[in-house]
């Protein structure tokens, strides 16, 4: 149940058409791993392939990524900054976010903490939605990009988020948990 009113209630805005997208301030791009093993990541790959097309389509002014760095060796945002600005994103329009720890906080954060009020969120159709879910109940302003899926990886994946889903109707409406972080409020460059 909960995995069908999350997607029911957002699916309208989420996209792989940047001309059905409305413009928003920040695209907040969710962070992921690089790799996976020795691998690359293409979740990661995707996920910064739509964060450049989205910034050079003009859609957006700045990027907001966010993810995990729990240490030295793994850090989310600093590996998409680096690969962002390897495509020729320019390092002034990025800012990171080093507490999205979960969907979650990277949503609330992005309210919360960097004062963003309309947002086109990044990442994988089963993500996005569940991002967007999030962003309505915050009252976020808020569409989404979808990054190209991994399609061997779609049975896991729709299995982990069916799970993720549920938490999240928990989080929400049970529990009310927010984030780990939240911090002092932070300028974008918009």
């Amino acid at each position: 149940m909960p995995n069908a009113i999350v997607r029911l209630k957002t699916q309208s805005r989420s996209t792989t058409e940047l001309l059905e997208l409305p413009a928003a301030d920040v695209g907040l791009v969710l962070g992921t791993s690089p790799k996976v093993g020795q691998r690359a990541n293409r979740y990661f790959t995707y996920r910064i392939d739509a964060a450049e097309k989205l910034y050079k389509s003009g859609k957006i002014k700045c990027l907001l990524l966010s993810g995990a760095n729990p240490s030295l060796y793994y850090n989310e945002p600093l590996k998409m900054l680096e690969a962002l600005v390897e495509r020729g994103i320019p390092k002034d329009k990025i800012v990171l976010d080093y507490a999205g720890l979960r969907t979650l906080d990277s949503v609330v954060r992005a309210k919360e903490v960097f004062g963003v009020t309309n947002v086109i969120i990044v990442s994988q159709a089963f993500h996005n939605h569940r991002a967007l879910f999030i962003a309505d109940h915050i009252d976020l302003t808020a569409s989404a990009y979808e990054a190209q899926d991994v399609e061997e990886d779609k049975a896991r994946i729709q299995f982990r988020e069916v799970l993720a889903r549920i938490r999240v109707m928990l989080d929400l409406y049970i529990t009310k948990t927010g984030p780990k972080f939240l911090g002092e409020k932070q300028a974008l460059p918009l």
